[in-house]
C-alpha cells in the first residue's frame, strides 16, 4: 500500500514537470494580440440585391454572416429562383462582413477583393469602435486583393514580414471577425507553402491549419515576430466551418498588387497567350523526357505574344526570363510578374531538343480570348487502334478551329476512354505532330509499339490539354 502511494506521488510529480516543459515550448500570443490587434479592422458592406438572390428569411439572426458564407464559398442560396412565388423581383439592401488591416497610418487598408466586390457602401470599424465610410481604391480579382481608404490619420498600422522566410511547421496567428466576432485571434502552424489552387494561377498560397471562418476573409496572418506574412483568403470546408485547411495570400504579392492599385487603379500583368497543363510522368515519357519539370504548352493563341515569338503547342517551357519552371504553376506567376513590353528569353524543349526563344511579353487583357469550341459530331466511322471513333472536321468546323485540322470524337472506347477522352472532344495533334487527316493520324498510330505512351492534344470546349495514352496490345 505504501509503495503504491509513493509511486502515485512520483508519477504526479513527473507529470507536472513534463507539463511545465511542454508549456514552455508553446508560443505566447498575448503580446502579439495587444500590439497588433488595434491595426485589424472589421469591414461591413452594403449591397443592393434583387429579391431572387436573397436568403429565404432576410433579417434573421446571423443573416449577415450567412450571406458572407454563401457568397464566398459558392453555395447556392436557398430559394434562389427568379420570381419565386409569382412575385416580381424587388431590390433590397443586404450586408456582409469581412476583415482587413491598416498598412499606413493615413488610412490605407488591405482586404480581399471578394469582401468589397459589388459593394454600394463600405464601412470600416476600428478596434476603438470608431466607424468610417471607406473608398475602394481598387481591387484585383485574380489575386483577391483590394485596397480601400478611410479619411483618418495617426492610425495604428501593421508591420509586414517576408513570406519567403516562413518555414513549414512555424507558428502563425490570425486576427479577424469570424461570424462578426470582432478581433478574434486563432493560431496554428504553416502546413505548406506555394500551394497552387484551381483558378488561382497568380498566387503561391500559404496553407495553414489556423481556424479561419466566414468573416475572417481579408484579415492578416501574423508570424511570431508580429509581422504580417499573408492575407487570409480561402478555406476548404465541407461544413462551412474550419477544417484545418486555410489559404493565405503572401503579403509580398498583396503589397505589389496594392502599390499598382494605388498608382494606377488596376494591375498590369505580363501575358503570353497560351494554355498550359501539368507535365505528368506519362506525358513526359511520350515526349521523351527524363523528368516532369516544366510547363506543357497545350495551345497557343493565334497572333498572341507567344505565337509571334515562335512558341508552339507541345513545347515544354523549362525556363522563363532566367527563372526555372519546375511545376506548371510556376509559369503564370513568372509571366504575370514580367513587365508588359519586355522581351524575355524562354527556354523550351521541343521534340527532344532544347531551344531558346525571345518573346515580347504582352499586356494581359481583362478577358483573354480562347480557342473557339468545336461543333458536335455526326457520322460514326470505325474505331481505330486505341478505340477512338473519329471523323474529320467540316470546313465550317475548321473555321471555328482557326483553320486547323481536327478529328471530331464520335465515341471513345477502351484505353482512350479510360484516359478521359470523350464524345465531342477534338483531336488536334499526336505527340508533337498536328493532325492533318484521319488517314495520317491512324497511320502515325500504327507506327507505335504496344505499351508505348503517346500524347493526344485534345480540345474540349474552350480548353486544350494533352492526354497520355498507352498503346494497347493488338488483339
Amino acid at each position: 500500500m505504501k509503495r503504491s502511494w509513493i509511486a502515485a506521488v512520483v508519477f504526479s510529480l513527473v507529470s507536472v514537470v513534463q507539463s511545465n516543459v511542454y508549456a514552455k515550448d508553446l508560443p505566447d500570443f498575448t503580446e502579439l494580440a495587444e500590439k497588433q490587434g488595434p491595426a485589424v479592422v472589421n469591414i461591413s458592406i452594403t449591397q443592393s440585391m434583387r429579391a431572387e438572390n436573397a436568403l429565404p428569411f432576410p433579417g434573421m439572426p446571423g443573416d449577415e454572416q450567412m450571406q458572407e458564407f454563401f457568397k464566398r464559398f459558392g453555395i447556392p442560396l436557398p430559394g434562389q429562383v427568379p420570381g419565386q412565388n409569382g412575385a416580381p423581383p424587388q431590390e433590397y439592401k443586404t450586408q456582409s462582413l469581412g476583415s482587413g488591416f491598416i498598412i499606413s497610418s493615413d488610412g490605407y487598408i488591405l482586404t480581399n477583393a471578394h469582401v468589397v466586390a459589388e459593394a454600394d457602401e463600405v464601412i470600416v470599424k476600428l478596434s476603438d469602435k470608431r466607424e468610417f465610410k471607406a473608398k475602394i481604391i481598387g481591387s484585383d480579382k485574380r489575386t483577391d486583393v483590394a485596397l480601400v481608404k478611410i479619411e483618418a490619420t495617426g492610425l495604428p498600422k501593421v508591420t509586414t514580414g517576408d513570406p519567403a522566410k516562413l518555414k513549414v511547421g512555424e507558428w502563425v496567428a490570425a486576427i479577424g471577425s469570424p461570424f462578426g466576432l470582432e478581433n478574434t485571434m486563432t493560431a496554428g502552424i504553416v502546413s505548406a507553402k506555394g500551394r497552387a489552387l484551381p483558378q488561382e494561377n497568380f498566387v503561391p498560397f500559404i496553407q495553414t491549419d489556423v481556424a479561419i471562418n466566414p468573416g475572417n476573409s481579408g484579415g492578416p496572418l501574423f508570424n511570431l515576430a508580429g509581422e504580417v506574412v499573408g492575407i487570409n483568403s480561402q478555406i476548404y470546408s465541407r461544413s462551412g466551418g474550419s477544417m484545418g485547411l486555410s489559404f493565405s495570400i503572401p503579403i509580398d504579392v498583396a503589397l505589389d498588387v496594392s502599390n499598382q492599385l494605388k498608382a494606377n487603379g488596376k494591375v498590369n500583368r505580363g501575358w503570353l497567350g497560351i494554355v498550359i497543363q501539368e507535365l505528368t510522368k506519362e506525358l513526359a515519357e511520350s515526349f521523351g523526357m527524363k523528368n516532369t519539370n516544366g510547363a506543357l504548352v497545350a495551345a497557343v493563341e493565334k497572333s498572341g505574344p507567344a505565337d509571334k515569338g515562335g512558341l508552339e503547342a507541345g513545347d515544354v517551357i523549362i525556363k522563363f526570363d532566367g527563372k526555372p519552371i519546375v511545376a506548371s504553376s510556376d509559369l503564370p506567376r513568372a509571366v504575370g510578374a514580367a513587365k508588359p513590353g519586355k522581351t524575355v528569353a524562354v527556354e523550351v524543349l521541343r521534340k527532344g531538343s532544347s531551344k531558346t526563344l525571345n518573346i515580347t511579353v504582352g499586356d494581359m487583357p481583362s478577358d483573354p480570348s480562347e480557342v473557339t469550341p468545336s461543333s458536335k459530331p455526326a457520322a460514326k466511322p470505325e474505331p481505330n487502334r486505341i478505340g477512338l471513333i473519329v471523323k474529320e472536321a467540316t470546313p465550317q468546323q475548321k473555321k471555328k478551329l482557326n483553320g486547323k485540322n481536327g478529328l471530331i470524337v464520335v465515341e471513345a472506347q477502351g484505353a482512350v476512354a479510360q484516359a478521359g477522352v470523350r464524345r465531342g472532344d477534338v483531336i488536334l495533334g499526336l505527340n508533337n505532330t498536328e493532325v492533318q487527316s484521319l488517314e495520317q493520324f491512324n497511320k502515325q498510330l500504327a507506327g507505335f509499339a504496344a505499351g508505348k505512351s503517346v500524347a493526344l492534344l485534345v480540345l474540349r470546349g474552350e480548353n486544350t490539354l494533352y492526354v497520355p495514352i498507352k498503346i494497347p496490345a493488338s488483339k
